[in-house]
């Protein structure tokens, strides 16, 4: 982020196309993720006074606390344990937190350990067995504070049974090409490893644990992962990987854990919370992203139409989807709204994947799917992004695009055909000059769409 805008590259994105809608629609994106960045919102929830510390309408006498303990994970974690670093300081006895590759930050008073994402690898299991140390030592008179975010899956991972940590990076791999969505992909990951699925919390008893998170929401699936109950069963895995014909593709230790867990019930995930110290807040999520991008249109002049929060689905379809309606409201057929408008919607999208990809993400992918199908040229622009500022295994946040981005795809060559074939989209958009950059944002509530329309086609 370069200061003035969370965007790196602000003026290459809105010096072509439709510039004005450019500038809106990145504008509004940028309203809906500052609003979760969680820094601020953790420091609203816990306030130290002498030896008093409050977390919400929960109140601790730390002279009756032995210990406080910080563990974290995630893409959106490093805000929150900064601002816990800075309110208890010295009381804190020891911390360590898991960030993605790359962030190159750090703390007074808790590790910052940087892990692989999306895919694990033997960081992943360092940095698993080194919360878990601390949630293991944790007493009664203790308190442990979770930042538990969006990536945890991949940055920390401790494989149970036979399984390696090579063999969980396998069968992620196999889950993020078949086109599975998140709940399903995580009912698998969850059952391979002994972090998952409620067991940090598990570990941390009978310590009180307070987590804080960035609630995803994603129906089916509870965030944070590693802190509460988890409603899928070792069945529902197996379920996955032959519904999507991975059964037989996947490493046979795999098969063999969920094979085993099915006849050791103590091996199950957690399911619920009934004796367990802890409290969980929510710092930011989809809907108040969603909320504050509307308000940023509403001050823009701009009617907003929030669509959900939620939606998920295969990424170039979410943005054909995007395209239809587009079309509608520019050519007035649509009576829900007319322009000057912005459509707005949050959710997670994700790419089937048939041999081996180019370099890419979903957002960029709904990117292409969005100019594919949109019939004019002016008066509308379309933004997609990932909060985290890293769309899929990328440095690049999203991309941008306008009625002129398939004319300027055939001035340089660039085939649709091949783009969701080969899944090259992070080269389509540099060479388009349409790829978003933001660096890490300090969030991650998933991905955040914005349409901007001006007025009607020939009007």
């Amino acid at each position: 982020m370069n200061g003035k805008t969370i965007y790196d590259n602000y003026e290459e994105l809105t010096n072509h196309g439709n510039v004005q809608e450019r500038k809106v629609a990145l504008s509004i994106a940028e309203a809906g993720i500052q609003s979760v960045i969680p820094y601020v919102r953790t420091k609203e929830y816990v306030s130290l006074r002498g030896t008093v510390l409050k977390i919400a309408d929960k109140t601790f006498n730390l002279e009756k606390i032995k210990h406080i303990y910080v563990v974290g994970v995630g893409k959106g974690s490093y805000p929150i344990a900064q601002a816990l670093d800075e309110i208890l300081g010295e009381r804190i006895s020891e911390g360590f937190l898991i960030v993605k590759e790359g962030e190159k930050r750090k703390l007074k008073h808790i590790t910052v350990f940087e892990s692989s994402h999306p895919f694990p690898d033997e960081r992943s299991v360092v940095g698993a067995k080194a919360i878990m140390a601390i949630a293991d030592k944790a007493g009664k008179d203790d308190l442990v504070f979770a930042a538990v975010t969006g990536g945890s899956s991949a940055l920390a991972n401790l494989p149970a049974g036979n399984v390696s940590i090579y063999d969980m990076q396998a069968t992620s791999k196999l889950l993020l090409q078949c086109g599975a969505d998140i709940v399903q992909m995580n009912a698998v990951r969850r059952h391979l490893c002994n972090l998952k699925g409620g067991k940090l919390l598990q570990h941390a008893q009978p310590a009180m644990m307070i987590t804080f998170t960035l609630d995803t929401n994603t129906p089916g699936m509870p965030w944070p992962d590693l802190c509460l109950p988890d409603p899928s069963s070792f069945q529902d895995a197996i379920d996955v990987l032959k519904k999507f014909g991975l059964w037989d593709k996947v490493p046979a230790s795999v098969r063999e854990r969920l094979l085993d867990g099915e006849i050791h019930p103590e091996e199950e995930t957690l399911k619920s919370l009934e004796g367990m110290q802890q409290a969980l807040y929510s710092v930011g999520n989809q809907r108040i992203a969603c909320t504050a991008a509307a308000k940023k249109a509403e001050e823009l002049g701009y009617k907003p139409l929030v669509l959900s929060s939620c939606i998920d689905g295969e990424a170039k379809d979410v943005g054909i989807v995007l395209a239809g309606m587009t079309n509608a409201i520019l050519a007035g057929e649509n009576y829900t709204i007319q322009p000057p408008c912005a459509l707005i919607c949050g959710g997670e999208t994700t790419i089937s994947i048939i041999g081996t990809p180019e370099k890419g993400g979903p957002n960029q992918e709904s990117v292409f799917g969005f100019s594919k199908k949109i019939r004019q040229q002016d008066h509308m622009a379309f933004v997609c992004i990932d909060t985290d500022g890293t769309d899929g295994p990328t440095d690049m946040a999203g991309g941008i695009a306008d009625g002129y981005s398939k004319n300027e795809m055939k001035k340089l060559g660039i085939d649709y055909q091949d783009i969701f074939q080969k899944h090259g989209t992070y080269d389509a958009l540099n060479r388009l000059h349409d790829g978003i950059y933001t660096g890490n944002t300090g969030t991650n509530v998933m991905n955040l769409r914005i349409v901007v329309i001006t007025k009607l086609e020939g009007k």
